[in-house]
């Protein structure tokens, strides 16, 4: 089969045969009448042996003005043989002209003559594909007995066909060295598929170029068809297969960036989402994928998420999100084996290497009686790494922000990353005698507040300690039911502002639920208390998500408790009386609570 990169020598085209087929072209016209039909099918072989040899002599040619000084009609042949049905019909025929047309086109134009001619085949190209009201066009066809809409389906479909079969050919894939490389074409098939960037028949070819081997500097993506396809993805009007998507955002930054951005404001919007459907949410945008397949682009969104981090530290949504991102993120990780081996550093290169390997090790991977000395080691290496920066200059050490604690902010983000250890260290502090969970506190405190505010951390360790000491007192297995009047003060330790410093409120209600859960109090005990304290605070939206979080984590391993069937319980009794409490409130009394802390 003859390939585009032939570049045998061959005789010169005969000027008689070239005016002989120029003739024939003229007098078919657009094959509207019998005998234009008949002649043009008499005809149609031997056209197809001096299409081959017009092939040869435009791939043989140093430019297309040369090609077109040397055959000035060439433009017009090829023009009407395009609109000729009976041409276009035979695959052999229309083939041979795609082929004739793409040596025309000029990669980098460098006069009048070759800018015309590609406009000009961009135009052939465009109204053979989209064209479909055209009087002009509805006689060309109307003998071939299809609907306008089909054929011209028919015609794009076997144009993206051939095209797609030769974007998957690199110059690498060549035996012959001497053969022309192909990879300049790629530039001219990605700025022909801007106006069908929406156009679904055209899918596969985009899908291939977006794919194609980057195995040379010719092998560039039109600027303008990245663009294209960045703004149609979004809205769903580019139809793109998962790989291709995960190639656009490789070869475009700014669509990366803007799909980033798209979940993090779907984020922000919907504050109330649930782990289980943020997981779903984040499998469908396919960046954990995208990002365990390219380390490149996992540091950019890894970027992103650092520096909204940085203006955000209290906003309990963007973590949760930062949170389900790397756990959906290590676990398509671990599903790329066929790929070489990149170390851990390679991904996270700003994190502090000693925490790195401890903290994104996942509590399924150990046994669980390794848990509580794990947790005590992290801790007690992030509280060395705070008191060293914080001890280098006192004075930015009583910043009520990170700015300025480059290592103490990287630890901060890596442990938000891998918040699993938190929620098995906020398990472990029910368990453990109070006396036993200082190092646990300090985890927990950090995470939650981890700025010094003015050499304050002492005192919210003291009040951190406090919250736990009464909540070991409420949920004690031998204490009953307490009346109201004695949980009003857990109800203010619940209420933000409420101390100075202040806890933030979702770590006190973290605590609280973690206590009604998995205490040995008695069910009925610990539900009654569960109950009241929730109903007072307001907190009804915040603590059923962290209800419906732990079960996720029950469900996925990340338990301490042996009796995984008793917490099970527990949870859905809780469950059940945060939804008595909707449906008494009614939806109009209902008041939303957003956690701003």
């Amino acid at each position: 089969m003859y390939q585009l990169q032939q570049t045998t020598d061959e005789p010169l085209l005969n000027i008689q045969e070239m005016q002989f087929w120029l003739d024939k072209a003229v007098a078919w016209g657009q094959a509207d009448s019998p005998d234009s039909q008949k002649d043009t099918c008499l005809h149609l072989s031997k056209l197809k042996d001096f299409l081959q040899q017009l092939l040869t002599k435009i791939n043989s040619m140093g430019s297309t003005a040369e090609t077109m000084k040397r055959l000035p009609f060439l433009g017009q042949f090829l023009g009407r043989l395009c609109w000729n049905p009976y041409v276009t019909a035979d695959a052999a025929s229309r083939k041979l002209l795609f082929q004739s047309l793409w040596g025309l086109y000029s990669e980098c134009p460098c006069n009048a003559v070759e800018r015309k001619a590609n406009q000009w085949i961009k135009k052939v190209f465009c109204q053979l594909a989209t064209e479909e009201d055209d009087a002009a066009t509805h006689a060309t066809i109307k003998h071939m007995g299809v609907p306008p809409g089909e054929y011209h389906l028919k015609v794009l479909r076997k144009m993206v066909a051939w095209l797609q079969e030769n974007t998957g050919k690199s110059c690498s894939s060549f035996s012959n060295i001497n053969q022309r490389c192909s990879c300049d074409r790629t530039l001219a098939m990605s700025e022909a598929c801007v106006p069908l960037v929406t156009c679904p028949e055209a899918a596969p070819l985009i899908g291939a170029l977006l794919q194609r081997p980057m195995t040379c500097f010719r092998s560039t993506l039109s600027e303008d068809f990245l663009d294209a396809l960045s703004s149609a993805y979004p809205s769903q009007s580019a139809s793109l297969e998962e790989q291709a998507v995960v190639s656009l955002w490789y070869h475009s930054l700014p669509s990366l960036e803007e799909a980033v951005l798209r979940l993090l404001e779907c984020v922000s919007t919907n504050t109330g989402s649930e782990t289980r459907t943020l997981e779903q949410q984040l499998s469908e945008s396919l960046l954990p994928k995208a990002c365990a397949q390219h380390c490149s682009m996992f540091l950019v969104v890894n970027d992103i998420f650092r520096s909204v981090l940085k203006q955000a530290q209290w906003n309990e949504p963007v973590k949760c999100l930062i949170q389900t991102f790397t756990s959906c993120f290590l676990r398509e990780l671990a599903l790329q084996q066929h790929q070489a081996r990149v170390s851990l550093k390679a991904w996270f290169p700003q994190s502090p290497q000693r925490l790195l390997v401890p903290l994104l090790t996942l509590p399924s991977e150990m046994p669980r009686e390794a848990w509580r000395r794990h947790l005590n080691w992290l801790s007690s290496s992030l509280q060395r790494l705070t008191e060293e920066e914080e001890g280098e200059d006192g004075e930015s050490s009583s910043s009520t922000s990170l700015e300025g604690h480059y290592k103490i902010f990287e630890a901060w983000f890596l442990l938000v990353q891998c918040a699993h250890w938190v929620h098995v260290a906020t398990e472990l502090l029910v368990t453990s005698e109070p006396e036993d969970s200082s190092l646990l506190l300090w985890l927990l405190t950090f995470y939650h507040h981890p700025t010094n505010r003015g050499h304050q951390r002492a005192l919210q360790l003291v009040r951190a300690n406090e919250a736990s000491g009464h909540l070991h007192s409420t949920f004690s297995p031998l204490a009953p039911p307490l009346p109201v009047e004695s949980l009003k003060s857990l109800i203010t330790l619940l209420s933000p502002g409420s101390q100075q410093p202040s806890l933030p409120t979702l770590f006190i209600l973290s605590l609280f639920v973690n206590f009604a859960v998995f205490s040995q109090q008695s069910l009925s005990a610990s539900t009654e208390t569960f109950q009241t304290v929730v109903d007072g605070s307001g907190l009804v939206d915040e603590a059923a998500s962290l209800l419906s979080s732990l079960e996720l984590k029950l469900n996925g391993g990340s338990c301490l408790s042996g009796d995984a069937n008793r917490v099970h319980l527990r949870i859905k009794a809780l469950q059940n009386t945060l939804t008595h409490m909707h449906t008494a409130l009614g939806p109009a009394e209902n008041p939303e609570h957003t956690l701003t802390v």
